[in-house]
C-alpha cells in the first residue's frame, strides 16, 4: 500500500484510510465487539417494552395485597400513614428491583444469541427473528380487525400469567377467607393446601412457559392463523388438564376452609367438596371449549 520510496504523508495516508485500529483489529475477531449489535437491539427494545410494564404492575400488586392483607391496623391516624407510606417505599425500591432484573436478564439472553448464531449478519432482524425480505411487505396488508392480535391481547395474556403463577406459589399467603372488621381485614384460612400445590411445581412452570411462548407468537405473528388456533388448542388443553388433575386430588383443600364453608352452606364436607370439584371440572371445561372455539372462529375471518 505504500510506494517504494514513501514519506510520513504516505504513512499517515494510508493510515487514514485503514481507519481506526480498534476497529480494523476487530474485523479479525469471531466475535462481537458490542454487547448487543444493530441486529438484535430493536427487538431487544421492543421486547423490553413490553416485559418491564408486566414486572413492574406485578410486583407492585404483590406488595400492595402482602403489606394491606397483613396489616393490623392500631386505629391510630399516624400509625395508619405511616404503614401507607412504607407501602408506597416498599413498592417503589421494588419496582426498581424488578427493573434491574429483568433488564438483567433480558440483556443476559440477547448477548448470548449474539455470540452463540452461526448465521451472522449485519442487517436487523424482524419481530419474526428474520431477515427483512420484500415478501414481507405482503404482511402489510390489512388484517380485519376481529383477526388482529393487539398488543393489549398480549400483554393480557403475560399478565394474566404472571399473576397466576404468583397466587399458584403463594396461594397460603392471598388465596384464602378473609374476614372483614372495623379495623382490619383478616386473613381467616388459605383455601388451599399448599404442599399438595408445590408437588406440581414443575408442571406448572411448563405450563406458563408455553402460555408465554402462545403470548409471544402471537406477537410475532400478529394476526389469528390455523397454526395459531392449534397452538391455542394445544396450551389451553394442556392447562385444563393440568387444573382438573390438581382440582381432583386428594386434600387439595384446607382443613379449615372446608369446615368454614360447610357450615356457611349448611353441608356436609364431603358435600361441599363434591360441588367444588364437579363445578371447578365443569367449569374449566366450558372455559377451554370457548376459548379454543374463539381462536378457530378469529383464524377463519377473512
Amino acid at each position: 500500500m505504500l510506494p517504494d520510496e514513501y514519506n510520513e504523508d504516505d504513512v499517515k495516508a494510508v493510515l487514514e484510510k485503514l481507519g481506526n485500529p480498534a476497529v480494523l483489529a476487530s474485523g479479525y475477531v469471531d466475535r462481537p465487539m458490542h454487547l448487543i449489535g444493530p441486529r438484535y437491539f430493536d427487538l431487544y427494545v421492543n421486547l423490553l417494552k413490553m416485559i418491564l410494564p408486566i414486572a413492574i404492575l406485578i410486583s407492585v400488586i404483590a406488595t400492595i395485597a402482602e403489606n394491606i392483607i397483613g396489616y393490623n391496623g392500631s386505629g391510630e391516624l399516624n400509625a395508619t400513614i405511616n404503614h401507607f407510606v412504607n407501602i408506597i417505599v416498599q413498592g417503589i425500591v421494588g419496582s426498581f428491583d424488578v427493573i434491574a432484573q429483568s433488564f438483567f436478564w433480558l440483556t443476559v439472553v440477547f448477548a448470548i444469541i449474539e455470540r452463540v448464531e452461526v448465521n451472522k449478519g449485519d442487517e436487523p432482524i424482524t419481530s419474526r427473528f428474520k431477515k427483512w425480505t420484500p415478501d414481507d411487505l405482503k404482511k402489510l396488508a390489512p388484517v380485519p380487525k376481529k383477526r388482529a392480535v393487539s398488543k393489549a391481547e398480549v400483554f393480557g395474556s403475560l399478565l394474566w400469567t404472571a399473576i397466576w403463577v404468583t397466587l399458584y406459589f403463594y396461594a397460603d399467603r392471598f388465596v384464602g377467607v378473609y374476614i372483614g372488621t372495623k379495623e382490619k381485614l383478616e386473613f381467616l384460612c388459605p383455601v388451599f393446601n399448599q404442599e399438595i400445590l408445590l408437588r406440581y411445581w414443575p408442571f406448572v412452570l411448563v405450563l406458563a412457559g408455553l402460555e408465554v411462548a402462545l403470548a409471544l407468537y402471537k406477537y410475532i405473528v400478529g394476526h389469528w392463523t390455523r397454526r395459531m388456533a392449534l397452538c391455542n388448542t394445544g396450551v389451553q388443553l394442556a392447562g385444563a388438564i393440568f387444573l382438573i388433575t390438581i382440582l381432583l386430588t386428594s386434600n387439595l383443600f384446607d382443613l379449615g376452609f372446608i369446615k368454614y364453608m360447610s357450615d356457611l352452606f349448611a353441608v356436609t364436607p364431603e358435600q361441599f367438596k363434591t360441588v367444588v370439584t364437579s363445578g371447578g371440572t365443569f367449569l374449566f371445561l366450558i372455559t377451554t371449549a370457548i376459548s379454543i372455539f374463539d381462536g378457530f372462529r378469529k383464524a377463519k375471518i377473512q
